[in-house]
């Protein structure tokens, strides 16, 4: 890699990132932490990098003590893992300074752990993000040995949504008519199309979510893991958010697959969800009632961005309602073994263990097809197997409190729920 390039690259980073206006997330960046920000393209990890950055700015930090490289420009194609000692060379040629280094989409360079653990291990401050789940496998979090500080980033949660649209969020603003009209329109916006942070003041979102999606089917996953059946990929997505709500074990989602001609066996399915988990386009949550092997090969998908899922549904209220309940409660407990369904004799849409919490979801909750009855009927029967402090039915609408049983079962809207107020 030639050094007048990363030169180059360097100082032109150096007059953008300023630029940039940054809606700042919900997060507190620890003083001395390093970090690794992960979670799906374009869901705001670089403007997570610039916020800090704009921190330090203010806080009277000048350039020549940081560093900013986004591994995505294409001035930087070909750089390998040896040659990221360079940034180190070329800026001490430049300031004769230590840096903070701030490392953008480093998932590109194999190999790049090491360098990041000789980086804290040598005293620096680093800042990294990546599109690729795999760089919080278990074998990369041994290499980094616990000196950085894992992140998962998604898209806007409503809050932020709302923030970044200028909308003020309080307990009073709610009995505003005025400014509860304006959250109620907004929401609209947020469950058809998403909280991505660059689509939110979009007029054209449906063009802008298209253009994610191909980038991260074609780019993170087809192009990435060399798929060739990429008919196939598109025509296992689009089954996938056909069935939000509902487990599917890989050989079902093969058989159907293979219905429409393009024809896959169940461990090609099972690499190609291994690839979508990996891109954070889907998370599977599992039963908490089933066997291991139930667990482990008939969850239900979810998928991160309720835009994203909305790009495959002609009419998908009752998915997309259950989806951004599902990611919801992923952004505030985490991916891992954290957020189950529950299906053993009764059918229970979520519950979460650490918060003994289990979740109905009811878009619409009149009780002309019986759907009252068969959801209030299984918190009922969950709260006497688990251990369950807190009973919800999230509603597109509805509002009130039940008294059944002994038991307080809350009925709330889902925006009102996600604003938690």
């Amino acid at each position: 890699m030639d050094k007048n390039i990363l030169k180059t690259v360097i100082a032109d980073n150096q007059t953008e990132v300023p630029k940039y206006k940054v809606i700042p997330r919900n997060f507190t960046f620890e003083e001395f932490g390093n970090y690794v920000f992960v979670g799906i393209r374009r869901a705001g990890k670089s403007y997570l990098l610039y916020q800090r950055m704009q921190q330090l700015l203010a806080q009277g930090v000048i350039w020549d003590e940081m560093l900013y490289i986004n591994f995505e420009d294409e001035r930087l194609v070909g750089i390998a893992v040896e040659d990221l000692n360079l940034l180190l060379e070329v800026h001490l040629e430049m300031y004769g300074k230590k840096p903070i280094l701030f490392l953008d989409e480093i998932q590109n360079i194999a190999g790049w752990e090491k360098f990041a653990r000789r980086m804290a291990d040598t005293k620096h401050r680093v800042y990294i993000t990546g599109s690729n789940a795999k760089m919080l496998s278990q074998d990369i979090q041994t290499t980094l040995g616990g000196r950085y500080i894992a992140v998962d980033v998604y898209p806007y949660d409503f809050k932020e949504f709302l923030t970044a649209l200028n909308i003020s969020i309080t307990t009073n603003s709610l009995l505003s008519t005025e400014t509860k009209t304006e959250i109620l329109r907004k929401f609209n916006d947020y469950f058809y199309f998403g909280g991505f942070p660059e689509g939110a003041e979009l007029s054209t979102k449906r063009d802008y979510l298209t253009s994610v999606y191909q980038k991260i089917y074609l780019g993170d996953i087809a192009t990435r893991y060399a798929v060739e059946n990429t008919f196939a990929l598109r025509i296992l997505f689009k089954k996938l958010a056909e069935s939000i709500k509902q487990p599917m074990s890989f050989t079902r989602i093969a058989n159907i697959v293979s219905s429409t001609g393009a024809k896959v066996g169940t461990n090609t399915v099972i690499n190609y969800i291994e690839y979508a988990k990996d891109a954070w386009l889907i998370t599977p949550i599992q039963n908490i009632a089933g066997k291991l092997v139930d667990k482990e090969t008939n969850p239900k998908y979810y998928f991160t961005d309720n835009g994203i899922l909305n790009l495959f549904l002609l009419d998908g209220n009752t998915s997309l309602l259950e989806n951004i309940v599902a990611i919801n409660l992923l952004r505030k407990y985490g991916r891992n073994d954290t957020i189950f369904f529950y299906n053993k004799g009764i059918e229970v849409d979520f519950y979460i263990p650490d918060a003994s919490t289990a979740i109905q979801v009811c878009y619409n909750l009149d009780n002309s097809d019986g759907t009252f009855d068969r959801e209030v009927s299984a918190l009922l029967k969950i709260a006497k197997v688990l251990e369950c402090n807190r009973l919800l039915v999230i509603t597109r609408d509805t509002e009130r409190t039940l008294e059944l049983d002994n038991k307080t079962i809350e009925v709330i809207p889902v925006w009102k729920w996600l604003l938690d107020i």
